[in-house]
């Protein structure tokens, strides 16, 4: 799975240990970007709604969430084999990400060329399609020179950089194929019917996702668009803007898609960096039911513990603070199931972390433990 800022790795089986507990069959990830904890869901024998605006995501949710027993891996296989056999192309990503920047080398970036125009060739279900373009999308990250965003790139090339470009097959996910959108979250919300739970984790401050990604989301789109700046972002980097990426509009945002959800069931993730308060989130649930909480320590994203540089490579900025604080939100209509639901995640955290995650957890006795507390106002 792709580098991500703002990902869920380390939350998503103990958000799917909360589902399960409440009961949910049904959930919508509305926000779903890399679909780690759609991933979860499904695998915990729950049927997902994969959605998210980004063509990138759309391609994660075929891959992991919508593809079922009837994909034919060994068809699979020997596509990849044949796109991996391509000879190079010079083409739109070499010379965007390799000359103009510096995202991949220029061996690499035929070879990404190569694969993306062979893909639009090909007689491919929309599955197979999502299923060839999330290999591509994942053995790009695996050789590309960045942080893991996309706003800039390293002045002197990644290791991994000088890697071969490999395509590798999608993971195959245990549980039932669920289904993908590519819609509006406020505007599906209130379309959620027959769902039992509703996954909430919009952006949460003025860093766009698109910005954040433009490369995946000009692999999959394969649309050559015009672009800007230093990092060669897409032009509709500057037109396609949400709501959540501004201070002054994001809580009414999320409270009109927390009054739109059709779905009995909310757990809502956001990040003390953020724009909002925990106080404001769960006035806002409190609503709807009954809201139980969950705060975890994390570290802070790699990029923003190496400082701040330019893109000559001179520092120019300092690092703040080291960690940060998740809070995973349960809303509901059932005091019992959601006090257990919310004990359910508390203990996966715990086991997650003893297990070796990416957490502060285990490292020293303030981290041992996620930070508990239950309210009902």
């Amino acid at each position: 799975m792709i580098k991500y800022l703002g990902s869920k790795r380390a939350l998503a089986q103990a958000i799917a240990a909360g589902a399960t507990e409440i009961g949910a069959r049904s959930a919508a990830d509305l926000f779903a970007g890399t679909t780690r904890v759609g991933q979860a869901l499904r695998a915990s024998a729950i049927e997902v709604l994969s959605n998210d605006t980004a063509a990138y995501s759309e391609a994660f949710g075929l891959a992991y969430v919508a593809a079922g027993p009837r994909v034919d891996r060994l068809r699979i296989r020997r596509l990849l084999r044949r796109l991996h056999d391509l000879p190079p192309v010079d083409g739109y990503v070499t010379e965007t990400f390799c000359r103009r920047s510096r995202y991949f080398r220029p061996e690499n970036g035929m070879q990404i060329d190569a694969v993306r125009d062979e893909i639009d060739r090909l007689d491919l279900d929309p599955v197979e399609r999502g299923i060839l373009l999330t290999s591509l999308v994942e053995a790009a990250d695996r050789v590309d020179s960045t942080v893991g965003v996309q706003m800039a790139y390293l002045k002197q090339w990644a290791p991994r950089a000088a890697n071969a470009l490999e395509l590798r097959e999608p993971a195959a996910i245990a549980g039932p194929p669920g289904r993908v959108a590519r819609a509006d979250a406020n505007e599906l919300a209130s379309a959620l019917d027959g769902i039992d739970l509703a996954y909430i984790d919009p952006p949460y401050n003025q860093h766009s996702y698109l910005g954040n990604y433009h490369v995946w989301e000009t692999l999959v789109r394969w649309d050559a668009p015009d672009h800007y700046g230093v990092a060669c972002k897409r032009v509709d980097c500057r037109t396609r803007k949400s709501p959540y990426n501004l201070r002054r509009h994001a809580l009414p945002a999320l409270a009109d898609l927390i009054e739109r959800a059709r779905a009995p069931w909310l757990v809502v993730s956001f990040s003390n960096e953020g724009f909002h308060r925990p106080d404001e989130i769960e006035a806002l649930l409190a609503l709807r039911g009954h809201v139980g909480a969950v705060a975890v320590p994390r570290p802070r994203y790699v990029g923003a513990r190496i400082g701040i540089h330019d893109p000559a490579g001179r520092r120019v900025g300092t690092v703040s603070h080291l960690s940060n604080t998740e809070h995973l939100f349960v809303c509901g209509p059932d005091r019992r199931r959601l006090d257990r639901a919310v004990l359910s995640i508390s203990r996966a955290l715990v086991r997650h972390d003893g297990a070796g995650g990416n957490s502060p957890a285990g490292r020293g006795p303030e981290g041992r433990h996620a930070a508990v507390h239950a309210s009902h106002l």
